[in-house]
């Protein structure tokens, strides 16, 4: 629970910080600039909303890794939703309503997270999960989605520590192998989920993962 509060207060933050051009700029997400991914974040608040409110009578279907749909390639940019968000985020027109509708549902967000119950069963996509799991999701979710707002903004803040820290474990949980300890957090992020190709010192030493090294990058869907 603190770890989502810390990712999400961070990720709000740097939105807010932002300078009006920098919403004009790409993002770490294919086919994004930075305002589409503010715009999908908007929605992600709605649904941490929705979800928190949609209590489940049957016990949990799923959990904290078993949440996300690993494929097999990037993605692309291209798909239906991926396409309305876009849309969506052109309506907004300027900067400032996309920073105010973010404060706005991202701040209710953050307190429903805070005053819910961690072993509260929740549904959504059709399944049932612990609150504490739901949320400890989004800890990845946020985690990375704050690294593709800073993709092409520097000087930008960071995640915070912890959350790089809490994203990664999680990560690794989700592809059942772990990154060579060498790696920061951050770099684990990037190259285990394919925002950035490895390169040739971080290669070698997936490498010497033997089989395990084809486990990554994981694309989450």
């Amino acid at each position: 629970m603190d770890l989502f509060s810390r990712s999400w207060t961070a990720l709000r933050t740097a939105v807010a910080e932002l300078p009006d051009e920098g919403f004009a700029r790409p993002s770490g997400c294919a086919g994004w600039l930075v305002r589409d991914l503010v715009c999908h974040l908007i929605i992600d608040a709605q649904d941490v909303l929705i979800t928190l409110v949609t209590p489940a009578e049957t016990e949990p279907t799923r959990d904290a890794v078993t949440y996300w749909e690993v494929a097999e390639a990037p993605p692309t940019g291209d798909d239906p939703l991926d396409a309305l968000t876009v849309r969506l985020a052109a309506a907004y027109e300027e900067p400032w309503l996309l920073k105010f509708h973010l404060d706005d549902v991202g701040s209710a967000a953050g307190r429903a997270a805070e005053l819910a119950d961690p072993g509260l069963w929740v549904s959504t996509r059709d399944e049932v999960f612990t609150v504490g799991d739901y949320l400890s999701v989004y800890v990845l979710e946020w985690t990375l989605h704050h690294l593709d707002l800073i993709a092409h903004l520097p000087g930008a803040a960071e995640p915070p520590t912890e959350s790089l820290a809490g994203a990664r474990e999680l990560l690794e949980r989700i592809a059942g192998a772990a990154f060579p300890a060498s790696w920061s957090d951050t770099d684990a992020l990037l190259v285990g989920t394919g925002r950035r190709a490895a390169t040739d010192a971080e290669r070698a030493e997936l490498d010497k993962l033997g089989e395990l090294a084809a486990k990554f990058p994981v694309f989450l869907g």
